[in-house]
């Protein structure tokens, strides 16, 4: 198995951090005034050069940030600089092995946990996320930078059907930043193996949550993330 240098996620950032960290930037500097309107998905995504669904992952990983809040059918607002409850990591701290080990070991407890309660609670609804998510995974574009944005969406969707907000807060976070691992095991493996292997265990998590089987659940989320970790040479200790 190849070794993976942490030091190349950096540059490997995908699109979305890449495009959150620009918006961060103007919010933290005040270019974008507390409680002013973001643009619109559809010219953010003009400007940018992406797709609308990539905007919508960097709006995501903002408002996991404490940086934006988002209003139902009307868009994406600077969060007023009294209420910001900020969690960060800097994207550079993660080129250290030991300190993307130590958030990735993070993850694991709380994603496993997320899968159990998604299985008890979630609703039809929810469980069409999950799905449409999948769907996306499985689709023509698995191969691209878009697998990556509806593998975090799936597990987005899982954390929501916690019925829980706070693990769809730290969930959602962590998993922006292992994001930039997964291109780095992209890079790193036989593309078309690492994917179908992906694709397939995330198959055997939904089907369990749809089945309302939280201990088949959290196994399936447990031989998941051992297997991502495992991909990403890390050593993590079992439990």
């Amino acid at each position: 198995m190849a070794t993976i240098d942490f030091s190349q996620i950096r540059r490997g950032e995908h699109l979305p951090a890449r495009i959150a960290a620009q918006i961060g930037r103007e919010i933290s500097e005040g270019r974008i005034a507390p409680g002013e309107k973001l643009p619109t998905e559809h010219l953010l995504a003009r400007t940018f050069g992406v797709s609308r669904s990539v905007v919508r992952e960097a709006i995501a990983q903002l408002r996991n940030e404490g940086l934006v809040e988002t209003r139902q059918g009307v868009g994406a607002f600077a969060t007023e600089i009294e209420r910001r409850q900020s969690l960060r990591i800097e994207q550079g701290d993660l080129s250290n092995r030991e300190s993307f080990r130590d958030l990735f070991q993070l993850r694991i407890p709380l994603e496993i946990e997320a899968a159990g309660l998604a299985a008890l609670h979630h609703v039809p609804e929810e469980l069409a996320k999950i799905d449409e998510a999948l769907a996306q995974m499985t689709g023509a574009e698995k191969w691209t930078e878009q697998g990556i944005v509806a593998d975090l969406a799936f597990h987005r969707a899982i954390a929501a059907a916690t019925h829980n907000e706070y693990f769809l807060l730290f969930i959602g976070f962590i998993a922006e930043r292992i994001s930039l691992a997964i291109n780095a095991a992209r890079a790193t493996a036989i593309l078309e193996e690492i994917v179908e292997v992906t694709i397939a265990e995330h198959v055997s998590i939904r089907d369990a949550v749809a089945s309302r089987d939280p201990v088949k659940a959290r196994e399936a989320m447990r031989y998941h993330l051992t297997g991502a970790a495992a991909r990403l040479d890390l050593t993590i200790e079992s439990f």
